[in-house]
């Protein structure tokens, strides 16, 4: 047989096309299939000259011609290309039993049938017709489920996919002043992660519906972007006029740290202090920097302050030791004996109090409040000496003490309650007015006794 005529008359089988990976590979089983060449003769007729006709439902048609070898050479050659038919079908039966992807079956079916149509192969070929019709029904049927589930992943992918568009968009339209930036951010970015995770997966959309999803989910990106930007260059434009303005409070302050108007520099430390309250924040690291800036001249001020009233406390302090005697002194006046000579050293006392200056701060109203119940007590023994003299006076006296120790109970009681409190001011005033107090029933209830 020449090359020639190999080739006219043994047309290609093609082999089935290469299928995409699946998770679970269909192998061939090494099944012996070969048609034995005295079943084959029964659909066959070969001529001593090697032309080969194939018998189907009792009527000849011609395969081909295989010269210059035996009957049987040339039978073999034409039922190997069924058996090669035989063996492309068998594969794709297994395949489909095994669930694979039909996708390029029906491809597989329609080069086979070709094939066997043309009829250059000999044996059962009713039989294997039949058999490709019932690969057909199958595969069709096999196409049918896996459409099913290809759609019910498509359904859930379409699900997934509108979910993170409708979140994408959620963050789009949300105010920008209502946003807490950096967790939205992230947010977008996870979403933006998700939606690529999808794109790889093995079920895709139909075009048109992915690229309206990719087109709204774009969109709500590229809005949030820009409100973020422009929230930020708000942000920024506001954050710049913040420190400016408490630029301008600092340099007022700095201005004022050197004062030495005690007084009248803290009541403007206090106004400063009271506008920055009222400014807005400038970003947390300006504001931060700015705050120790103000508080920084603040404290120069202050120390320096508080480093005067130190010095003048220390030149006040050998002031207080003169007026701590000098109340001795005075305290020793009361209970009054001799009202004319206790008069005269109470005036000394005093003379010698204005001379001995002032006292610091802290000991100030202690000390002159101190003083005030001894002339308090005196002028008691004054006005009690003029009631003496009057004839009305004596019958007074009792009257007088009554109320004053009736007095003296309310402001006990006065104490007690401003102890309770805790308020210390409460507590001074009412133990100066009730001390002041018990001096001058002393004096009374003496007085009260002279009269008898």
């Amino acid at each position: 047989m020449t090359t020639s005529q190999k080739s006219d008359d043994s047309p290609n089988i093609p082999l089935p096309q290469a299928h995409k990976p699946v998770a679970k590979q269909v192998v061939a089983q090494p099944v012996d299939h070969s048609t034995p060449l005295e079943e084959a003769a029964k659909f066959a007729r070969v001529t001593d000259d090697g032309h080969v006709f194939v018998i189907i439902d009792g009527a000849e048609h011609p395969v081909g011609q295989y010269p210059d070898a035996t009957k049987d050479e040339a039978l073999a050659y034409f039922v190997r290309k069924y058996d090669d038919v035989l063996s492309q079908l068998m594969l794709l039966e297994q395949r489909v039993s095994a669930k694979a992807p039909s996708g390029d079956m029906p491809k597989t079916l329609d080069t086979l049938a070709a094939t066997v149509a043309e009829r250059h192969l000999v044996g059962d070929i009713p039989k294997l017709e039949a058999r490709i019709a019932a690969a057909r029904t199958a595969v069709s049927a096999l196409a049918g489920e896996q459409r099913q589930v290809t759609e019910a992943a498509r359904a859930e992918q379409l699900k997934v996919r509108e979910a993170l568009v409708e979140q994408a968009e959620a963050l789009a339209e949300k105010r920008p002043e209502q946003i807490q930036w950096k967790t939205a951010s992230t947010a977008m970015n996870e979403l933006f992660e998700t939606w690529k995770g999808t794109q790889r997966s093995a079920v895709r959309l139909p075009r048109a519906t992915e690229d309206a999803l990719w087109k709204r989910f774009r969109a709500a990106r590229t809005t949030f972007d820009r409100h973020r930007r422009a929230y930020f260059s708000q942000l920024d434009a506001t954050n710049a006029q913040a420190k400016s303005a408490k630029e301008e409070l600092i340099s007022r302050a700095e201005a004022l740290q050197s004062s030495t108007d005690w007084a009248g520099t803290a009541a403007e430390y206090r106004k400063l202090m009271d506008e920055w309250k009222k400014s807005r924040r400038a970003s947390r690291k300006d504001d931060d920097a700015l705050w120790s800036r103000f508080r920084a001249s603040q404290d120069v001020f202050f120390q320096a302050r508080a480093a005067e009233n130190a010095k003048v406390d220390a030149e006040y302090g050998e002031n207080l030791i003169v007026k701590e005697a000098l109340l001795e002194e005075a305290r020793a006046l009361v209970p009054v004996k001799d009202l004319s000579i206790t008069k005269q050293k109470l005036d000394s006392i005093r003379s010698r109090w204005e001379v001995a200056g002032k006292v610091p701060r802290a000991d100030l109203q202690r000390v002159e409040s101190a003083l005030r119940q001894v002339e308090e007590a005196v002028k008691g023994a004054e006005e009690e000496q003029w009631r003496r003299s009057n004839p009305e006076t004596k019958a007074r006296s009792n009257s007088m003490l009554s109320q004053l120790q009736d007095t003296i109970a309310a402001l006990e009681d006065d104490l007690e309650a401003a102890k309770k409190q805790g308020n210390a001011k409460r507590i001074a005033k009412a133990q100066e007015a009730l001390e002041a107090r018990q001096m001058w029933l002393n004096t009374l209830e003496k007085s009260a006794a002279d009269l008898d």
